[in-house]
């Protein structure tokens, strides 16, 4: 038999929550329409998906790897599904897109080479910087377009944006850590163990914005700008963090295991998402890869799909 789109988006939803009931009440099935569906997925795939566990269910190895497949499917039925006009081929031209680190790396290269296969007259020039020089050159019309962490945005004056993905942030601690086996954990059981900071695309702002919210602090015993040197910090016991599971990956370098689990504590979603000057034209070519990534991460309809 083979797999189904049901059972992929039900597979998505609950890789999303974490929980078999949260992901059904999300789509608004029983538990057990999504139990029989994630079990015929494993099943047609010859791999088990989720761990489970007494307070919910995490993704496996081969899970975490099937996940970026999901997504990749539903983006494709969903641009499937949608009748072009006005065929990609009539679209051309060069538009400069300006990317920040993390979205370099962990976000931005399957649907770019996607869109670049979609819209073959269309290049597509990156320009990766920090977020404040981003800012200035959408400003300064240096750039037609920008994907970057949208929830670290400043100039929400002369910029607009939108959210493409909410990527929730959680604990990261080695397999056998203590806190691992807890059912619920918290900022204020975070700051007692030893933390590893990352800096990259101000990670460790962010981080401290939801910590001043408390009377905890993160007791951080090494900043770093490198997420393989947190990943493997983190796998050999040498302290937690909180990251975005966007960049989560339950293998080190070195081939140890790292676990995560949510947090009790309202820790906010990491925003990737698209900007632009408020006020601008965008050439076809720019409208069509801003439209490109609406439609294969929200659902909304460019103006040419339907």
């Amino acid at each position: 038999m083979a797999l189904t789109f049901r059972q992929v988006r039900y597979f998505i939803a609950t890789a999303e929550v974490g929980k078999v009931s949260l992901a059904a009440a999300n789509l608004n099935v029983s538990q057990s329409a999504i139990t029989s569906a994630i079990k015929a997925l494993e099943d047609e795939l010859g791999s088990r998906l989720f761990e489970r566990k007494s307070n919910g269910v995490s993704l496996t190895y081969e899970g975490h790897q099937f996940l970026q497949h999901a997504h990749n499917i539903v983006a494709a039925v969903s641009e499937a599904t949608r009748a072009p006009r006005r065929t990609s081929e009539n679209v051309t031209g060069t538009i400069d897109v300006g990317v920040t680190y993390t979205v370099a790396g962990y976000f931005l290269p399957p649907i770019l080479a996607r869109f670049m296969r979609a819209f073959p007259n269309v290049t597509v020039s990156l320009n990766e910087g920090e977020r404040e020089q981003i800012e200035q050159k959408i400003v300064s019309d240096q750039l037609d377009l920008a994907v970057l962490l949208v929830s670290n945005l400043v100039n929400g004056t002369e910029i607009d944006a939108e959210v493409l993905i909410q990527s929730r942030r959680r604990l990261w601690a080695c397999a056998d850590h203590h806190l691992i086996s807890r059912a619920t954990i918290s900022l204020a059981d975070v700051a007692q163990e030893p933390y590893v900071m990352l800096t990259v695309d101000e990670a460790n702002i962010t981080a401290l914005r939801y910590w001043t919210k408390t009377s905890y602090r993160p007791r951080i015993v090494f900043s770093t700008s490198s997420v393989e040197a947190v990943r493997s910090m983190v796998a050999t016991g040498m302290g937690v963090t909180i990251l975005s599971d966007m960049v989560y990956r339950p293998w080190s370098l070195e081939g140890q295991r790292i676990d995560v689990k949510n947090l009790s504590d309202g820790v906010p979603t990491m925003d990737v998402g698209l900007a632009w000057r408020r006020g601008a034209i965008l050439s076809p070519a720019a409208e069509a890869f801003r439209d490109y990534l609406r439609l294969a991460f929200t659902g909304s309809g460019p103006s040419y799909l339907t």
